[in-house]
């Protein structure tokens, strides 16, 4: 069974359907490495459709498919972008494939969507969290929970790494003389990840506690350590710290070394790289933080400044 089978196409989808859906989706794993939770939000759309459509999906005309998007019309329009999305990758799909001769998603709409910033933390909230974890330790140093709390903190703000990424490490995948990671994320692509001396003796006290022939850095039970109580630890600790939890979750972690990444001056390329984004323009919805920097640079170095300070 392919990546694309893990889920049965929509039981109101015609058999043509189907097929081409399928079809679609195994063309999406074979080709574009893409990660399971994009294929199911492309057969969700996509079955929904066919679902919706009397004549079926395979040959709608765009007729059709203009009626199909008037029943959108209660959506937001970031819903409605993402479901004519998939409809357009489909289309091209089966002509690409000869198995139409047209393309009718021109009819469907594209709305304008407005990328919402990422939520963050200041430094001084992150000065915080590593505080409450310091006054853990220096309480009892060697309780194993504390030593794992410091390494997945350490990691997710010293290296930005995902959630699923995080849980998800081998025991061996950090070494002690090697400043960084090399991870597969989404899609299976490889990526350098830099990691800090602090993140790397982090992990250093913690794996001594995890028994060798365990497969994970973090493991729970039969597997490792889930992004839900991921989830719930950071904010246990934020609530500690004196951060309102629902500030905080792992992925405002990984924007926030994003963040000051960039306040500290780091190339935009190289952060793309770092946080394993396919296309920069997600990267650049970062250097919205970095509007106070700026502005401070214009006002100090601005040669107009230099000019109005030697006038007066």
């Amino acid at each position: 069974m392919t990546a694309a089978r893990g889920r049965t196409t929509g039981a109101g989808a015609s058999g043509e359907d189907r097929q081409a859906i399928e079809r679609f989706l195994e063309m999406l794993t074979a080709q574009a490495g893409a990660a399971a939770n994009t294929l199911a939000a492309y057969r969700r759309d996509l079955a929904l459709a066919s679902e919706a459509l009397d004549g079926g999906l395979a040959q709608a005309d765009a007729a059709a498919l203009g009626r199909l998007a008037d029943g959108w019309s209660a959506l937001a329009s970031a819903s409605v972008a993402r479901k004519a999305s998939a409809l357009r990758r489909f289309f091209a799909f089966l002509v690409e494939e000869g198995a139409r001769p047209d393309d009718p998603s021109p009819a469907l709409p594209r709305p304008a969507t407005r990328r919402a910033l990422p939520r963050t933390l200041s430094h001084a909230d992150v000065d915080r969290l590593f505080a409450a974890i310091a006054e853990r330790l220096a309480r009892d140093p060697v309780i194993t929970t504390d030593l794992r709390l410091a390494a997945l903190i350490e990691l997710l703000y010293g290296s930005g790494l995902r959630a699923s990424e995080l849980v998800s490490l081998p025991r061996n995948a950090i070494h002690p003389d090697r400043p960084f990671l090399i991870l597969r994320g989404k899609g299976g692509k490889e990526r350098l990840v830099p990691l800090s001396d602090r993140a790397r003796a982090a992990v250093a006290a913690w794996r001594a506690h995890v028994a060798s022939d365990r497969a994970f850095l973090f493991p729970s039970g039969t597997t490792h350590l889930s992004r839900v109580r991921l989830f719930q630890l950071v904010r246990a600790l934020a609530a500690e710290a004196g951060i309102p939890p629902d500030r905080i979750s792992p992925h405002v972690l990984r924007h926030a070394f994003a963040t000051h990444l960039l306040e500290g001056g780091a190339d935009l390329r190289a952060l793309q790289t770092m946080l394993g984004h396919a296309d920069i323009a997600t990267t650049e919805i970062y250097t919205h933080v970095d509007s106070r920097r700026l502005v401070e640079l214009v006002n100090e170095r601005h040669p107009l400044v230099d000019a109005l300070r030697h006038r007066d």
